[in-house]
């Protein structure tokens, strides 16, 4: 029997692999290690800087931000690109504090807008259309989010969205929890719908790339 592509000894070589970070960046991954805060780690963290360079994307939402650690990655890109804007929102002031204080010491505080409240409410009252948005809320709370990201992703736009894999709990036909179905009816809704061109890559817990293009609407 062949090992899962997502075997441990893999993301340590894939962990390897990613160019040295910044103090500040290596101090992030320290305490979501030494906490148990999810991040989404380095692997996950340059791919969205490397779409984020690809893309040319100045102007990103994330839905779920926690203290900063994937906003600097897409900030880092932002202002790589000429600069522009990535929506860092959360519901909690403290991790909101925590963000603002280590985005600062990255330089990366002038890209950054910080909002604190529900992430999917608030992307419905921002201005679009955006270049790339990042979903990262609670999993329940995904298929709810997708036609406002729909609404407010311009065309030709990215969504990529973490864990559609979970832990492998999609796999489970037993598992019937809100959180486990709505990854499931996202990861449909996506794949039914001809208006995205997507692809999940089995790193980390699973990211989904997706190229979002109205005009193939069936």
């Amino acid at each position: 029997m062949t090992e899962p592509i997502n075997a441990p000894q893999l993301a340590v070589w894939l962990d390897r692999l990613v160019p040295a970070r910044a103090p500040v960046l290596a101090a992030m991954e320290a305490e979501a290690a030494e906490t148990g805060f999810p991040i989404i780690g380095p692997v996950c963290g340059n791919l969205c800087y490397l779409l984020t360079r690809l893309t040319g994307a100045r102007r990103v939402c994330e839905l779920g931000s926690g203290f900063g650690y994937s906003t600097a990655w897409f900030a880092r890109g932002v202002k790589e690109n000429g600069g522009g804007v990535v929506h860092h929102i959360v519901r909690d002031a403290g991790l909101s504090a925590r963000a603002r204080s280590y985005l600062s010491e990255l330089d990366l505080g002038d890209v950054v807008h910080y909002t604190i409240g529900e992430a999917v409410a608030t992307l419905r009252e921002l201005a679009g259309p955006f270049d790339l948005i990042f979903n990262d809320i609670d999993k329940d709370g995904y298929p709810g989010a997708l036609p406002v990201i729909e609404q407010k992703l311009r065309p030709g736009g990215l969504l990529i969205a973490d864990n559609l894999i979970w832990h492998g709990r999609i796999f489970d036909d037993s598992d019937r929890s809100p959180a486990t179905e709505g990854i499931r009816t996202f990861t449909r809704m996506v794949a039914d719908n001809p208006a995205w061109t997507a692809s999940i890559l089995p790193v980390r817990d699973g990211i989904l790339v997706a190229r979002w293009d109205p005009t193939r609407r069936a």
